[in-house]
């Protein structure tokens, strides 16, 4: 992925809760159209790594430059950088009173100021992608968990961002419903879309993913391409934790 520009940069990043410190000398770069994994144990400090890169956690220490820009900065208006930066939760957070079309277009009417009929155009578009359009007026009840988290890619999709963070996306799902929300992250990273995703799911990383990092500890002890990591991991931690998944 060298001759892609740089597109997320995190150099130094420590993060503390109180005494503990949860991410220590994060060094990280993230290329455009690269589809990154992030796995490793629980409490390894992943999810608290991707809530960094979108300021929704503040590192204590480091610096993170977005798309050419420093977005540490004091001055810097962070909801503008998070229209750039879209992310996909493990619990969906779609607004139970709204249709699934008004959940997609809630931040382009109120962030972005689109009219209504923009708004629209563009939010059946991204239901389109995600294989919804037949479920623009449903509302969260009536929606599986799948079309859950799809509504809330769509809702990501639709700002039209140049990365999407996913937090593991697929862990609230039942077993059956997974393939149709690893299938729209497929489709995105086949047209291109940039993606750092922390999930369980090792055989979509090892048939999906560009590069593969393994984090414990608040540390990034190794890193490489799936068929490299998978196969033959250096690190003795990243032996032990491939070993025990592949037991279960």
């Amino acid at each position: 992925m060298t001759d892609k520009t740089v597109l997320l940069s995190l150099e130094s990043l420590h993060k503390c809760f109180g005494e503990l410190e949860v991410l220590h000398n994060i060094n990280l770069s993230i290329h455009e159209q690269e589809f990154v994994f992030i796995i490793g144990p629980s409490g390894s400090g992943k999810s608290t790594l991707l809530r960094c890169c979108n300021r929704l956690e503040e590192p204590t220490s480091g610096r993170i430059v977005f798309d050419g820009h420093d977005i540490m900065r004091k001055d810097l208006d962070i909801n503008k950088v998070r229209q750039q930066i879209g992310m996909v939760f493990q619990s969906f957070n779609l607004y139970p009173h709204m249709s699934a079309l008004g959940n997609v277009t809630l931040a382009l009417r109120k962030m972005m100021k689109l009219s209504k009929a923009h708004a629209k155009q563009r939010g059946l578009a991204a239901l389109d992608e995600v294989g919804l359009s037949d479920k623009a007026t449903a509302y969260p009840n009536e929606l599986s968990g799948g079309q859950q988290q799809r509504v809330a890619i769509a809702r990501a999709v639709a700002l039209e961002p140049k990365l999407i963070l996913f937090d593991e996306p697929t862990s609230a799902l039942d077993p059956e419903l997974v393939g149709s929300v690893l299938e729209v992250m497929r489709s995105l990273r086949d047209q291109g879309m940039t993606m750092v995703v922390v999930s369980h799911e090792m055989g979509f990383a090892q048939e999906a993913a560009n590069r593969v990092i393994f984090m414990d500890e608040g540390e990034i002890l190794e890193q490489g391409s799936p068929e490299t990591l998978f196969s033959a991991p250096k690190h003795q931690r990243t032996q032990e934790f491939l070993s025990r998944i592949a037991r279960h």
